[in-house]
């Protein structure tokens, strides 16, 4: 069961975007990986319960796949908001899809948390972070960490080319937060200009922008191969044994 989000006025402030119609080949799994079982239930559930769950957050827009045939059978009801609307081939499709839909109930000036699907170890105290380093910013931004390991750059056969200074390099993280309408403008530009951009960040930053990176925990893991399924399991089961969801 899906909710409508005409139930609920467009003063709210926070929404969250799941863009979740890609396949996950990596997986080499049958079906999508935000559908694989973890702890019990399926992968993008955990992500919608760690959004959900916070009070700031009014409600969620999912973008799915066409051919989708497994989100109709999950237990999606819940107190707040969560409407389904088709995705695109790419991750910028389906979440300017989704910020269309949004745009009919929300401001352009309500702040949009776009979060990938397979990232289901999101905590509380993440979300709290970013919402507040952010409120106030004219620009947004999005969870990140420092790079730590030694990078290498290669040459398409896989030799080394050089090595690159990891000082002031992230690893970019989900959720990413912008104005819902500096957003939508930002991704229509874009793809206007046919540049497939990757992540919101990247979209805002093809128009001027500089948004700002907010450190948030190592355990915000995306699962995108087989054994990435136990280490996700490990920080649920730890997190819930410390609270700190």
């Amino acid at each position: 069961m899906t909710s409508s989000l005409d139930t609920h006025p467009s003063s709210l402030n926070f929404w969250a975007v799941i863009p979740a119609a890609g396949i996950g080949k990596r997986m080499g799994s049958e079906i999508p990986k935000q559908y694989l079982e973890l702890n019990g239930r399926a992968i993008i559930l955990h992500t919608l319960d760690r959004l959900l769950a916070h009070p700031s957050v009014s409600g969620a827009v999912v973008a799915l796949s066409r051919h989708d045939g497994w989100w109709e059978h999950l237990d999606t009801r819940y107190d707040k908001p969560v409407q389904r609307v088709e995705g695109g081939v790419e991750r910028c499709h389906s979440v300017l899809n989704a910020l269309h839909e949004l745009s009919a109930y929300a401001d352009d000036t309500d702040w949009v948390l776009v979060h990938d699907a397979a990232r289901p170890c999101l905590t509380h105290a993440d979300l709290d972070n970013l919402m507040s380093t952010l409120a106030q910013d004219e620009m947004g931004g999005l969870l990140a960490v420092p790079v730590r390991d030694t990078m290498k750059r290669a040459e398409p056969a896989g030799r080394v080319i050089d090595t690159v200074e990891r000082e002031h390099l992230w690893h970019a993280l989900t959720p990413q937060m912008f104005r819902l309408g500096q957003l939508r403008h930002a991704l229509e530009q874009a793809l206007e200009a046919e540049q497939m951009v990757t992540d919101e960040a990247s979209a805002m930053e093809y128009v001027g922008y500089q948004p700002l990176l907010v450190a948030g925990s190592a355990s915000n893991i995306k699962i995108t191969r087989t054994e990435d399924l136990a280490l996700a399991e490990f920080y649920l089961q730890q997190q819930e044994t410390h609270q700190c969801v």
